[in-house]
């Protein structure tokens, strides 16, 4: 791959995704195949002023041992300096960037109940330090191939032409082309952003209706005066940042407790390390009470049950089915990447930042109005070529937002 677009890639992350600040740390997330461009944005880090850089590598082979010989008792235990590092965080606000390149099946045959229950028992203890740094800090996420997950994209081929490939798809899913100042075109894709999200909010919709000749049939309801979000997001420390690269997303958080009807998947769903495929979700009163999967369906189950706020939805998000990431006709096996090529909702933790005046708010205030809390937030794609998604205002007001998978309004 060329590396001056790789360049311009970890600029764009560093200065955009991000904006890291001048005297501001970083913490950088990353698998330990992905030092080269680690080491890139690293650099522009400490070039636009970062006071310190620290990367948080990961493996999902260690994973898969610690998960195999550890007891669930030890695997949900975090030790004194791992819950100080969290404190910390939340203290000094680092800007933190996150690089997704894990396999989409790398953790098969883990057994998935221990994992679960583990994970839940170590994020419980850290939920005050992350509710604390709630819209307090930017933060941003950005993806790098493995030749696991290229091959896994591209297997008809070599693992060094497919991650040439996945390269190159990545890339232009965030605008960094040869030619381009990727900066500017984010500029101009965060403007355009602003205007439909004025437009949805302005509507200030009762309820949304999605229909599907997959079968999905659900009515979901909204939060008085929330706000629709698209693009970038200003925290509350005053710095605009992008925390989804790539994205075409426009979204806001339900009502907790009222959603009724069925969700039929439409893409697959990499979670922790394993698939889940062709499945559907019932809810009852905003609750999942229902599911099924052709593959996966117990990863599935011990998902929505984590917590008692993970069988609720957290977002709404509309994108059309006419978008440059759904164009490219690549099914990614990331969730990034392909909720950004369909209309899909999360399961889990909701966004205080949808509230209307949320600056002032705490996180519980913003729960008591509505927002779901939960350990998780997980997206899954629910966008057809077919889906109509139809809102009703406060005044009973049928208004037609998708017509056949793309916007109408």
């Amino acid at each position: 791959m060329d590396k001056k677009r790789l360049k311009k890639y970890a600029e764009l992350t560093v200065k955009v995704g991000a904006n890291v600040q001048k005297g501001q740390g970083v913490i950088i997330n990353a698998s330990v195949d992905q030092e080269e461009f680690v080491a890139l944005i690293t650099e522009e880090a400490y070039r636009v002023g970062a006071k310190w850089v620290e990367v948080q590598w990961s493996s999902q082979n260690v994973t898969r041992l610690h998960q195999n010989y550890q007891t669930l008792e030890q695997l949900s235990k975090m030790p004194h300096w791992q819950e100080e590092k969290h404190k910390m965080m939340a203290e000094e606000l680092p800007a933190m960037i996150h690089i997704l390149s894990d396999d989409p099946d790398g953790l098969n045959g883990v057994d998935q109940e221990k994992m679960q229950k583990s994970n839940a028992a170590r994020r419980k203890i850290v939920k005050k330090y992350r509710d604390a740094m709630e819209n307090r800090h930017q933060w941003t996420i950005v993806a790098a191939p493995s030749k696991a997950w290229a091959k896994k994209v591209f297997p008809g081929l070599t693992c060094a032409k497919a991650k040439d490939q996945l390269w190159e798809a990545i890339l232009q899913t965030v605008r960094v082309d040869k030619s381009n100042d990727p900066i500017e075109a984010w500029a101009e894709h965060n403007r355009n952003f602003q205007e439909k999200c004025k437009v949805l909010t302005e509507y200030d919709f009762d309820r949304l209706h999605y229909t599907s000749s997959n079968g999905t049939d659900f009515t979901v309801w909204l939060i008085p005066h929330a706000r629709w979000i698209g693009g970038g997001e200003t925290a509350l420390n005053g710095v605009y940042y992008n925390p989804n690269m790539p994205t075409e997303e426009i979204f806001t958080s339900p009502m907790k407790g009222k959603a009724e009807g069925k969700l039929v998947s439409t893409k697959p769903l990499s979670y922790q390390g394993q698939l889940i495929e062709d499945f559907s979700i019932t809810f009852e009163a905003g609750k999942a009470v229902e599911w099924e999967a052709r593959k996966g369906e117990d990863v599935l189950g011990h998902m929505i049950q984590t917590d008692e706020g993970s069988a609720y939805l957290g977002e709404l998000a509309l994108v059309p089915y006419d978008s440059p990431i759904s164009n490219a006709g690549i099914l990614f096996y990331e969730t990034l990447f392909d909720e950004n090529a369909s209309c899909h909702v999360a399961l889990g933790r909701g966004f205080s930042m949808a509230l209307d005046g949320f600056e002032a708010m705490t996180w519980e205030e913003a729960t008591n109005k509505g927002i779901n809390d939960s350990l998780i937030h997980v997206d899954f794609m629910i966008g057809s070529g077919d889906l109509s998604v139809d809102g009703y205002t406060r005044e009973g007001k049928k208004v037609t937002v998708f017509h056949n998978g793309n916007w109408a309004l």
